[in-house]
């Protein structure tokens, strides 16, 4: 069970995948013309392309040492996950569905991290973890997106902001129960105690917070919104180590 809280402490932060030389798939000189965006690194030339990769470079030799010492299954998904962090930035120009995608690659921790503490994949446990990630990620990305979406029409690029334009409401409530199902499913398979249950109903009442409350034409608003997903991520972190403990 060690694995699932790790991933789940550090999915409690999901600005940190904003924060990666690969996360956005625009060039400088379209980051340019996003507002938000025009004073990061690159786009404002304090920062060179060769120099975004080198950095890029410095961080994958620090963690390679990380993979070696785990097991061969954990090895295997690692290699397979490094394509999928590598692809994602092209989703946009292709799909309204980046949201998804990035989903997929920004949970598969999950299956890592078990794998690693176990040497094996439970599929009842980690499937609707990893479901309930891929649903929490189109939650707050979405959010995210919809901080960028009268800028992403100009240059050309899609995201579940603009597929779900004024519907979006709907769709992203209907991901949040997905997510809080599959929270208490994987949960109950992993025989966690009754004190994870009040946290997740307490993540449950933030996550409805979040999506009835936030005004999706306000950049502040949907930043300061997606921001508080770190407080949705510590208590399910909570509930996981307190269900523990008690059982």
């Amino acid at each position: 069970m060690g694995a699932w809280w790790q991933r789940r402490w550090f999915k409690s932060s999901p600005t940190l995948h904003k924060t990666t030389p690969t996360h956005r798939p625009k060039t400088s000189p379209t980051l340019l013309l996003v507002e938000r965006t025009k004073s990061r690194p690159l786009a404002s030339g304090i920062l060179t392309p060769t120099q975004g990769v080198g950095f890029l470079g410095f961080q994958l030799l620090l963690g390679l040492p990380i993979l070696l010492q785990l097991n061969n299954l954990s090895q295997i998904l690692g290699v397979f996950h490094f394509f999928w962090v590598f692809s994602y930035p092209l989703m946009k120009r292709f799909t309204y569905w980046p949201q998804a995608y990035l989903g997929l690659v920004f949970n598969w921790g999950a299956l890592i991290g078990w794998a690693a503490m176990k040497g094996t994949i439970d599929p009842a446990i980690i499937l609707p973890l990893y479901t309930a990630g891929i649903c929490w990620t189109l939650v707050y990305d979405t959010i995210y997106a919809h901080q960028d979406k009268e800028d992403d029409v100009k240059v050309g690029v899609k995201s579940t902001a603009l597929r779900f334009g004024d519907s979006t409401k709907p769709w992203i409530s209907g991901f949040g129960a997905a997510c809080i199902a599959n929270l208490a499913l994987s949960g109950y398979n992993a025989d966690l105690a009754w004190p994870y249950y009040p946290f997740l109903a307490a993540a449950s009442a933030h996550l409805a917070w979040q999506v009835s409350t936030v005004d999706l034409s306000d950049r502040l608003d949907c930043n300061r919104k997606f921001v508080s997903n770190k407080w949705f991520g510590a208590l399910i972190f909570g509930g996981i180590l307190c269900g523990r403990l008690v059982s």
